[in-house]
């Protein structure tokens, strides 16, 4: 009994694993009454299934792929939706010639904004990139219409009430070889728009945002729209 209790898993942890979608998504996948294991229709995400079960969506087989992490340096005007109905560049068509396994962004960033983002097919590691609980720090380079004062960037430091609660980031200076129009601000919510929200509550307009830093990483030899594999070392420091 104690061997077959480790191959069990939930069936939303087996799609996700299986690089289907994030563990949020795919919970709407398999309430859509669209999963069948074994030939039976299943709509609750926490049925138990065994990895020698037969798990399809629909009518496609789901099996489980090598898992594929990404670290990409994301062009201006490209997004970050996996599908869009107009067409428009997104992030996979920068890989689709060099990655096979089907993978997905975590998180997004505006159309507008350049920079870091992972993409990858597990489901677990993305959960854990995205979810609040687990305060993944970002570091933004952003450039504004103006020179921001002394007295915003103390208001920026000490916190701010937004519309949607207060907003707290870890730091936020000058660079000093630059004007004072361009700011780094490192902070770990998640929330829409928060860098872009942030400066224009103080009146100020965004003309340039930039992640520099996700989770540890950076663009160190990564140019923009270019992309590499990361490394053991950091994949391990993403899971833990």
């Amino acid at each position: 009994m104690n061997i077959q209790k480790t191959q069990l898993d939930s069936l939303s942890k087996y799609l996700a694993q299986a690089g289907i979608a994030s563990r949020r998504k795919v919970v709407d996948i398999i309430k859509s009454k669209v999963v069948t294991v074994n030939g039976v229709m299943i709509n609750e995400p926490g049925f138990k299934v065994n990895i020698n079960d037969c798990v399809r969506i629909k009518d496609t087989l789901v099996r489980s792929e090598a898992k594929v992490y990404i670290l990409l340096n994301k062009p201006k005007n490209c997004i970050t939706t996996v599908s869009d109905d107009l067409g428009r560049h997104n992030v996979l068509n920068l890989i689709a010639d060099a990655i096979n396994e089907r993978v997905y962004p975590v998180g997004r960033l505006d159309r507008d904004t350049t920079g870091l983002l992972v993409l990858t097919n597990d489901g677990e590691l993305a959960l854990k990139l995205s979810h609040p609980r687990f305060e993944v720090e970002k570091i933004y380079h952003v450039q504004l219409d103006k020179s921001l004062t002394r007295a915003d960037m103390h208001k920026i430091m000490n916190g701010l009430q937004l519309e949607d609660g207060f907003i707290q980031v870890d730091a936020a200076s000058y660079f000093h070889d630059r004007p004072k129009q361009n700011v780094m601000i490192a902070l770990h919510s998640g929330k829409n728009r928060i860098v872009r929200r942030i400066f224009e509550h103080l009146g100020y307009d965004v003309k340039k945002l930039d992640r520099a830093g996700y989770a540890g990483l950076t663009k160190t030899r990564l140019e923009v729209g270019q992309w590499r594999h990361l490394t053991k070392n950091e994949i391990s420091h993403l899971k833990q």
